[in-house]
Order: structure tokens, then C-alpha cells, then sequence
């Protein structure tokens, strides 16, 4: 080969090679192009996950000569990695911004708030002075300068609070929100988006799967069963998550954001009804005709009467506020802002309450250390919300939120990323160890079943007056204080009310005030347990007493009432002899029932003797199970049952009950006019007399 043909051969390579670089170049910068468009339609969708990677994609393509672009995509870059919560990669990439040169104050603020997510408390103090150089007005950020160097002296200081990582709940991904559910609390709801989740597909926002509600149920050892995804309409491949319940345990409100391939993702608020314990598809609760502002984390009021939430709607405090919505008859009405000093220019998230009344919720807009901290707002008596900061640990660097409560204990769940590095969330138990009383009641039926329907009315001399919810198994539990006198009625429809008192103590243990609420039916014949006469006499032995005062106390709880008072024996003997037998028995309760203070109009005597047998309710069978509901212990009946059967049976007849006549006794005058108009409520809730006056409905 000469000379020649090698310079020829060579020159073609070379202008092949510029060639090829050309066209690279301008493949590479069509290439970034390209990412940075998906980029922003990721951005525009709020898939920050997505768009947080065609970003970075896009970046490491973009020659490092070229220092605006790769500012502008650093900035990008850092505004997603900080919206899904990593913190760790938003501090790079704000300082490869600042090292390139495109930053601001707003810039500095942003990497001081994920050095503090951080625990670096020192550099975010020197970041939250830079930017307050740049905008010297701005309240928040002299706040947070004021507050980080505080961070680290509240974490050395920690607190009495026992917080543990709960592992048998958490997966390698988002758990949180959890919420206890049932009448022992052994049920715990939670959001996740594990591998088990419904759907296949990642979600752009975050990189996992879309949030399903999942659930795990104690055992009566107390441990935690593995989550399993709800067996319900209730999830779907879209996000279902942060769920709360109504007082009466029927809805499951939750936070839901549809899947919309054209639109940003708006979360809203949907409740599910229950229906023999399944959970049904959730459908849209309208809080407003707002329809470009997210609607999240429900909580509802001890009393039930409040919907409380997350909104970026117009009108709040800056960024996310929390406000409340009234819940009348399953519709909202009447939206507030809870206003100063809950809502701040930063964001409010995540309320929850504890049955005393306590709304906690997480904040980035009060200080704190470091992301959202969970404070607690406290009703004083000047009727206004006082802040409280419970510390460390319920409290670090990262985001905590999402508290749930066993009961009036302070005791229960929490969710938190901290120590997580990609910012996943898991849940932990939390405890604080407190000497506290609690009075633990029961609602039912004389000779039946517990009352779910009932009401409990509390009034205490030092002026608390609260209206407490029945849980399904008719029980109650509140808090009480030292030092103060209560009264706790209890009321249901189709019953006669009942109260019972109590003074509360000094104690140096946690204490239990148990309290029986046995409701007399105003339909049905009501059996005064343990009444008992001498054989074959009318005489009342002294152990009747205790039950016979207890009909004095329900009479007069109820003066409107007037009743028949009837004796009952078993078929031994003759007709006339047993009924004249339990005639002078019915006269001679009645004779105790005057002499205690009731008035003899309201008292009819009544001797049945063999002519009613009993019939048998269900409660009965529970402990005869040779005997059926509805079985009347007839004479018939009762001889084609075994002997020792049949003295029970016997038994079971020798009764003596109570039914309601009337229960506007004494309440209208001769002109059928009521005589007394009910009196309004005085502000400390009680009468002239020192009565106590309770508004029921």
C-alpha cells in the first residue's frame, strides 16, 4: 500500500470520526431534551418519583461545561427527591445547585429544612441565615434559625415516652398511618404499599406500589398478627390510605387519590360503610365544591359531631392547614379553619385525637427537630388551643405523624422515617408511663343483653360536662381527676335512665373506677334479681334490701314513671292460696318501696301467683342450655324435665318483677299542660339546688 492511498485512507477515518461526534452530540442533546420533557410532565402530575429520575438522567447527560443546566436540573432534582422524603439526596443535589451558582434564598431554606430531617442541626443554622439574608421578612424562616440550635438540647433532654420499632408491622416499603379499631382494640388498620398491595405497577409519585389499607389483629397474648391486605371493595390499584373511624365503629374514612394519566393527582376523602364486618367500596365524601385542592388524613371528633382534615385549599394559614367540617346525618356542612395557633405558614398534617379530647397533629411550621413533629393541642379554660411539644423520642429529625390511641391510655402507635435513608415510613409503639384514673363502665339490660345504643352523660363539680360514646360490647371508658365528684347517667331509647356517682381520690397507682349501668326496658317485664321472702310468708328477709334499694335509687332517677309491681309463684299448691301468697308479697315490696320515699300513686301491687308463668329470654339460655328462647315454664312443661330440671325451673317462676304503666307521671296538669318548662343550662351545670342539669336529647 503507498503512500498515498494510506493519507487518503486516513483522512476518510478522521472525517468519519468528526462525523460520528457530531452527530452523538446532537443525539445526546436531543436525548436531554427529551428526559427533561418527560421530566416535567412527570412534574406536572406530581409523580415525583418519575420525574425525580428522567431529571437525574438528564443531568448526568448534560456536559459538566454546561453549569445553568445542570443548576436548573440540580434544583429539579432536589425539589423531588424532598417531596417523597429523600432527604439525603436533597441535600446533594440543593448544593450541587449552590454550586452552580443558581441559588436563592429560597434554595438555602430548602437545604436547611433536610439538614435539620438530617439531625445537622449546626449547618442548619448557617443555611436558615443565609436565606434570611435574602428575605429578612420572612417569619418562618427566623423561627426555624430560632428553634434549630433548641433541636439538639430537647433530643439530649429526651422525655418519660417509650417508643419501639415495630417490626412484625413494617415491610421494606411505606408503612403508616396506623389506626386501632374494635372494643378491645385488637384490630390495627394501617396504610402500606408492600409487595402485597393491590395492582402491578409502580407508582410514579414514590416509586412503590399504590397504598392499600391492611390490617393486623392481636392475638390474647398480645402479639401482633403478620398485615394482611383488607378483604374489601375497599382497595383498589388506585392509593387508599390514613384511615379513621367513625364513634360508632360503622365508616372507615380514608384518604384516596385516583389514578389520572392527563391530570395531577388530587387526594380526596371517601368512606366506607361496614356491613357484617367487611368493609365496603369507599365513595367520595363531598367536603366542598373546591375541585383543584386535595382533601386528606380524616379524623374524627371524640363526640363524632366533626370531620377534622388536611387541605391546601384557599383561605388557610399557608402551605397545608388543618380544618373540620360538620358530620350531620352522613352529609358535611360548614367547613372551618382551625386558625392560629394550630395552622402556620408551613404545613399541618395528619390530626388525630385521644378520647379525652387532646388533637394531636404534625407540623413542620412550629420548629421542632427536624421534619414534621407531632404536637399535642390542649383546650385550656379560657376555651383556646395551648401547643405542646412532647419531645424526644415520639419526636426526631425525620417526619412523625399519625398517632393512634389504646383507649384513653397514652399509649398506642405512631408512624416515622426516621433513620430510614430512601424515607421510607414504618410504624412504632409509643407508651408514656402516667398514674392516671379512668373509670371503665358497662351499659346493658337488666336480664339482657349489653347496649350499644346508649348514651353516657358525665357532669363533674369542677364544671365538665360530656356526652361518651358506647362501643359495641356496651362499655365505656374516660378519664377522670383527683379531687372531683361525678355524676354519670346513662340513657337509651326504650329505657329507664340510670346514674351512678363517684369522688375521685388521690392515688399513687393507676386506678379503675368500675361502674354497672343495668338498664330497666320500659316494653318489657323487668326481673328484681335476689328478692326474698320466708317460706311460704310474705315477710322480706334483710338480704332483699340491697335490691330494694336499687329500685328506690332507679325510681327516683326516673320520678316520671309509675310502675306495676307484680309477684309471681311457682304451680305448687291451688290457684287462690298462690295467688293471695304472692298478692301480700307484691304489697309488702310496695310497703318498702313507700316507706323509702316513693309516692304510693306510682306504685301498682300486683299478685299473679301461677297464672304467668316465665318466658324465657335469650340471655336466660346462656346459662340453662336445656332451656330455649321463648319457652314458657308452664306446669306442663316443666314435668317433662328431669327433677333436678325442675326445681330450677320452679325457681325461675318464683319472681318478682316490675313493668312499666306510665312514664309521664306527675308532668301535666289538670288542663293537660306541661307543669314544669324545661330550664336552660347554667354555665357550671348546676341548679339552684345543686342538682345537676344535663341536656338530653
Amino acid at each position: 500500500m503507498n503512500y498515498l492511498r494510506l493519507l487518503h485512507i486516513l483522512r476518510r477515518q478522521r472525517q468519519n470520526l468528526l462525523l460520528a461526534v457530531g452527530v452523538t452530540m446532537m443525539l445526546t442533546a436531543c436525548g436531554i431534551d427529551r428526559n427533561i420533557k418527560k421530566g416535567e410532565k412527570h412534574l406536572s402530575l406530581g409523580e415525583y418519583y418519575d420525574a425525580a429520575t428522567q431529571f437525574k438522567t438528564a443531568y448526568q447527560r448534560t456536559s459538566p461545561k454546561d453549569r445553568r443546566q445542570r443548576g436548573e436540573l440540580s434544583l429539579k432534582m432536589a425539589g423531588c427527591y424532598e417531596r417523597i422524603s429523600s432527604s439525603q439526596r436533597a441535600i446533594a443535589a440543593y448544593r450541587n445547585a449552590i454550586r452552580y451558582k443558581l441559588d436563592n434564598g429560597e434554595t438555602h431554606k430548602r437545604l436547611a429544612d433536610n439538614l435539620m430531617k438530617e439531625g445537622s442541626y449546626a449547618e442548619a443554622v448557617k443555611e436558615y441565615r443565609i436565606a434570611l439574608d435574602s428575605m429578612p421578612n420572612n417569619q418562618l424562616i427566623a423561627q426555624k434559625m430560632q428553634t434549630a440550635p433548641i433541636a439538639a438540647g430537647v433530643k439530649e433532654r429526651g422525655s418519660k415516652y417509650i417508643v419501639k420499632r415495630m417490626d412484625v408491622l413494617n415491610s421494606r416499603r411505606q408503612d403508616y398511618s396506623p389506626m386501632l379499631f374494635g372494643d378491645k382494640y385488637e384490630q390495627l388498620y394501617f396504610t402500606s404499599t408492600r409487595n402485597e398491595a393491590k395492582g402491578d405497577e409502580l407508582s410514579g409519585i414514590t416509586g412503590a406500589k399504590a397504598g392499600d389499607i391492611f390490617l393486623s389483629e392481636k392475638d390474647d397474648k398480645g402479639k401482633w398478627s403478620t398485615p394482611k391486605a383488607i378483604e374489601s371493595a375497599l382497595n383498589t390499584e388506585a392509593d387508599e390510605g390514613t384511615p379513621a373511624f367513625s364513634v360508632d365503629g360503622r365508616e372507615m374514612y380514608i384518604t384516596q387519590c385516583l389514578t389520572d394519566p392527563s391530570y395531577p393527582r388530587y387526594a380526596q376523602i371517601a368512606v366506607s360503610n361496614r356491613s357484617d364486618a367487611a368493609w365496603g367500596k369507599a365513595t367520595k365524601l363531598e367536603i366542598s365544591r373546591d375541585t383543584l385542592s386535595s382533601f386528606a388524613h380524616p379524623a374524627v371528633s371524640p363526640d363524632g359531631n366533626w370531620l377534622y382534615f388536611t387541605s391546601d385549599m384557599p383561605g388557610g394559614k399557608g402551605g397545608l392547614d388543618i380544618w373540620r367540617v360538620r358530620l350531620t346525618g352522613g352529609t358535611t356542612g360548614g367547613v372551618e379553619n382551625l386558625g392560629e395557633p394550630i395552622n402556620t405558614p408551613g404545613d399541618e398534617e395528619f390530626p388525630t385525637f385521644r378520647p379525652n379530647g387532646d388533637l394531636y397533629f404534625s407540623s413542620n411550621g412550629h420548629g421542632g427537630l427536624g421534619g414534621l413533629d407531632i404536637f399535642i393541642a390542649k383546650v385550656g379554660y379560657d376555651r383556646r388551643y395551648h401547643l405542646e411539644h412532647p419531645g424526644f423520642p415520639l419526636n426526631s429529625q425525620g417526619d412523625d405523624f399519625g398517632m393512634t390511641f389504646e383507649g384513653i391510655h397514652n399509649r398506642g402507635f405512631f408512624s416515622s422515617n426516621r433513620g430510614d435513608g430512601r424515607g421510607w415510613d414504618h410504624i412504632y409503639s409509643f407508651e408514656l408511663p402516667e398514674i392516671i384514673q379512668t373509670v371503665k363502665g358497662w351499659v346493658y339490660e337488666m336480664d339482657g343483653y349489653e347496649l350499644p345504643a346508649a348514651q353516657i352523660f358525665m357532669v363533674g363539680d369542677d364544671g365538665t360536662n360530656k356526652k361518651l360514646a358506647v362501643k359495641g360490647d356496651g362499655s365505656f371508658e374516660q378519664e377522670v381527676q383527683p379531687g372531683v365528684n361525678y355524676i354519670f347517667l346513662a340513657t337509651c331509647n326504650g329505657y329507664l335512665n340510670h346514674k351512678e356517682e363517684i369522688k375521685v381520690g388521690t392515688v399513687e397507682n393507676s386506678k379503675v373506677h368500675t361502674l354497672q349501668f343495668a338498664l330497666a326496658g320500659i316494653n318489657v317485664p323487668v326481673l328484681i334479681d335476689n328478692i326474698f321472702y320466708d317460706f311460704d310468708k310474705a315477710t322480706l328477709r334483710p338480704e332483699s334490701e340491697k335490691a330494694l334499694d336499687a329500685l328506690v335509687n332507679l325510681l327516683k332517677e326516673n320520678p316520671n314513671v309509675t310502675i306495676e309491681l307484680s309477684a309471681h309463684t311457682d304451680y305448687v299448691g291451688s290457684a287462690d292460696y298462690n295467688k293471695r301468697l304472692s298478692q301480700r308479697r307484691a304489697d309488702a315490696v310496695v310497703a318498702y318501696l313507700t316507706t323509702h320515699g316513693i309516692v304510693k300513686e306510682r306504685l301498682t301491687p300486683v299478685g299473679y301467683g301461677k297464672e304467668r308463668p316465665k318466658k324465657i329470654r335469650k340471655k336466660v339460655t346462656e346459662k340453662y342450655s336445656w332451656l330455649k328462647e321463648n319457652d314458657v315454664l308452664t306446669e306442663e312443661f316443666i314435668k317433662k324435665i328431669d327433677k333436678e330440671k325442675q326445681e330450677i325451673a320452679n325457681q325461675l317462676n318464683r319472681r318478682t318483677e316490675f313493668t312499666v304503666l306510665r312514664t309521664t307521671y306527675g308532668m301535666f296538669d289538670e288542663k293537660g299542660n306541661l307543669k314544669q318548662q324545661p330550664r336552660p343550662k347554667k354555665k357550671d351545670s348546676l341548679d339552684d339546688d345543686g342538682m345537676i342539669i344535663i341536656d338530653i336529647p
